[in-house]
């Protein structure tokens, strides 16, 4: 009876150790895992675009992805990278709190030999990508973004006169900036309105606002806080540095019954929406759906010891900054019915 037993329970703790290597995908179970993070799922783009789609292409293409919140907390995000090297996970796919705390991310990954793939943040840290030879980004360039938004919008202003309310030759805006130092927001900010300038148009900021969270209910709250203000009847121009305060600008306004020369960031399906519906005029293409499936590209090459983009169609850029860069597109009135699903 008692060898029965021993029997019995040697295999119950086989069972359980397969068991186990299958629940964790670990290295024996010969399954890639990648342990990856968004920075918040309370960012419209980030949950509603990117990690759906790194969820469904990495099952797609055979790797196991867990992927947590972190609640735009860098600390948190730090402890969450422990902990995915305690797992032992094959590589990491990290999508930066802070930009500027890139160096303490890619030590974590260089001293337990783990790959890694930041994503969507770009690291600020002069030398940080170059301490560690398993690192890569994938990404976008931040300015273009910026620049492609800031001729859409030079190009309808010229176009129509009439939004010159007070026709001093001026054009009077508000910008809903996004989060304060991240590389996107800061980009954007800059180039929207200097391609007014380049085009010899004269600017006035009338009102900007951070907002760490990219938020529709900031955007709701800021354009409805502007429109009572003492320069409220002077707004000429709304410019969002994404589609997620934008939509909450565009509620604030038809709240007011005010009509006003809007545009965005990302072109998400909603952005597309409301611009048939005339009220928004154009947003850019922030093509989360090509950064989601290279970052899993390089992820599982990086994971198998291969070159990063080998066998994949991304390639890295050529200046240095071991980066894939996926472009950006203008949508407007005229071609928006491209971008539908």
């Amino acid at each position: 009876m008692n060898r029965k037993i021993g029997i019995i329970a040697l295999a119950i703790l086989i069972a359980l150790s397969v068991a186990s290597v299958s629940a964790t995908g670990s290295k024996e179970s010969g399954q890639i895992v990648i342990g990856a993070n968004i920075y918040s799922f309370a960012d419209n783009f980030m949950n509603g675009v990117m990690k759906p789609e790194l969820e469904r292409y990495a099952a797609g293409k055979g790797a196991k992805i867990e992927i947590v919140d972190s609640e735009g907390q860098q600390a948190k995000l730090n402890d969450q990278v422990d902990v995915f090297i305690s797992k032992k996970v094959s590589v990491l796919a990290i999508n930066l709190v802070d930009p500027a705390s890139a160096k303490a991310i890619i030590a974590k990954a260089k001293a337990a030999n783990i790959p890694l793939i930041l994503f969507n943040k770009e690291p600020t840290e002069a030398g940080a990508m170059a301490s560690y030879d398993k690192v890569w980004y994938v990404g976008t360039n931040s300015a273009e973004s910026g620049i492609i938004q800031g001729q859409m919008m030079v190009n309808d202003w010229k176009a129509n006169p009439s939004w010159d309310r007070n026709k001093d030759g001026v054009v009077q805006y508000v910008l809903l900036k996004g989060e304060p130092g991240h590389p996107d927001a800061e980009a954007r900010t800059k180039e929207s309105v200097k391609a007014f300038v380049d085009a010899g148009i004269k600017v006035q900021q009338l009102a900007l606002e951070a907002d760490p969270n990219w938020s529709t209910q900031h955007g709701n709250d800021k354009m409805a806080a502007w429109l009572t203000s003492s320069f409220g009847k002077n707004i000429e121009l709304v410019i969002c540095n994404n589609d997620g305060m934008a939509f909450g600008a565009i509620n604030a306004l038809k709240a007011a019954g005010v009509k006003l020369p809007l545009y965005g960031v990302d072109a998400l399906d909603q952005a597309l929406t409301h611009i048939a519906d005339g009220e928004m005029n154009g947003t850019v293409l922030n093509d989360g759906v090509n950064q989601s499936r290279a970052t899993v590209d390089l992820a599982i090459n990086a994971a198998m010891g291969k070159a990063p983009t080998e066998g994949t169609a991304w390639k890295l850029a050529t200046d240095g900054t071991k980066a894939v860069r996926i472009p950006y597109l203008p949508v407007t009135p005229k071609n928006y019915k491209e971008f539908r699903k």
